[in-house]
């Protein structure tokens, strides 16, 4: 008797769906912040650099294009330079933005943007300025908020968030994710990880609150649980919720993958269908053992709570991104270095291994690529 076929392991070629968004294979752009919006003139306005560095991996291939963090407040900008979500202005710019995705991409790549807030890591000088550290009131900068008013390192102390700052929050993080579902986003994506905002409140090397909003797990959770909630009523029920955490803060005592599989469970429970891993940036100094996939382990640790999960971190191989996700380590691989380096990096992967991904008509004549 013959045995009935087994279904075989999804692949990075191999299509996934959250709720109702179909995307058509498994490697995604992940977030890059680009520190190139006009402080002055267009604040938080994504430029034509935007449009140009996202709509690249559009024609690229890409099955699902994360925007750089996009800040829910002006307050919770990494930079004056950063891109933003709080404005109608800011919204028809990234409304440009999606659509010439859409209309350009041969292989259906959908957008979803970045919500971020980064707490008392805000109000600090872009990477290429030439200058470290934070930007002072003088110089265009703010006053930052935290769990407390501990500095982040060199940095200046923020102000530690009242209920009332808390509840704004909130509140702009629901904001931001109507004017995100205006401007045309597929999905979103809440930033709780690298050190920012939501990070700053569930690592307990950081968040040293002793009210309600601190001190336990469940406590530390609550204000990234609060935000979900916001953003969830705030969409569509058929539009899946992205949630990127960093899944370990390297150093004893905070963060690790068991504490961030109950964080992924939790996290589900209230409306989140997809955990992007991360690790890392809460704290000033940390031994993270940076390498080829090393943070591929955490996104299998987080898997383990029953959500889907996406792996980033130095992988930049097509062989090693498809041996991520057959091992079941991951559902989805998250591109960025890679990317930069080579904005056609899904249509390259897919020729290494024998997959046929459409190409942009206008680029027919390159043959494999």
């Amino acid at each position: 008797m013959t045995k009935p076929a087994q279904p075989s392991t999804p692949g990075l070629f191999d299509p996934i769906t959250l709720r109702s968004l179909v995307l058509p294979h498994r490697g995604w752009v992940a977030a890059m912040c680009q520190y190139s919006c006009d402080p002055v003139a267009a604040p938080g306005v994504p430029t034509d650099w935007h449009l140009v560095h996202l709509g690249q991996f559009a024609t690229g291939g890409a099955a699902l294009i994360i925007t750089e963090a996009a800040a829910v407040s002006r307050e919770g900008m990494i930079s004056p330079r950063d891109a933003g979500i709080y404005t109608r202005e800011q919204a028809e710019a990234w409304r440009r933005i999606n659509g010439f995705v859409h209309r350009h991409s041969a292989v259906g790549t959908r957008t979803a943007v970045q919500l971020a807030h980064a707490g008392r890591k805000a109000s600090t000088y872009w990477p290429f300025s030439g200058v470290h550290g934070s930007v002072p009131v003088s110089a265009g900068g703010w006053e930052t908020l935290g769990p407390t008013d501990a500095a982040f390192g060199s940095y200046e102390p923020p102000r530690a968030m009242t209920e009332e700052d808390i509840a704004a929050v909130i509140a702009d993080f629901g904001a931001a994710a109507a004017l995100a579902v205006d401007a045309g986003f597929d999905t979103l994506e809440i930033h709780a990880a690298h050190g920012y905002l939501l990070h700053q409140f569930l690592s307990p090397l950081v968040n040293t609150r002793t009210d309600r909003w601190g001190g336990s797990e469940e406590n530390r959770f609550r204000l990234t649980l609060e935000v979900i909630r916001s953003v969830r009523a705030a969409i569509p029920a058929t539009m899946p919720l992205l949630l990127r955490i960093s899944a370990s803060d390297w150093a004893v005592g905070g963060l690790d993958g068991a504490v961030s599989a109950r964080l992924a469970a939790r996290a589900a429970e209230v409306g989140v269908d997809f955990v992007d891993v991360s690790s890392g940036g809460a704290l000033p100094a940390a031994s993270i053992p940076v390498g080829p996939g090393y943070q591929v382990g955490l996104a299998e640790e987080v898997r383990s709570s029953g959500v889907p999960t996406g792996a980033v971190g130095l992988i930049s191989d097509a062989g090693q991104a498809d041996a991520v996700i057959r091992a079941g380590q991951a559902d989805v691989v998250l591109i960025a270095r890679a990317a930069l380096r080579d904005p056609h990096w899904w249509m390259r992967a897919a020729h290494e291994l024998g997959h046929d991904l459409v190409a942009a008509p206008q680029y027919e004549r390159a043959g494999a690529f």
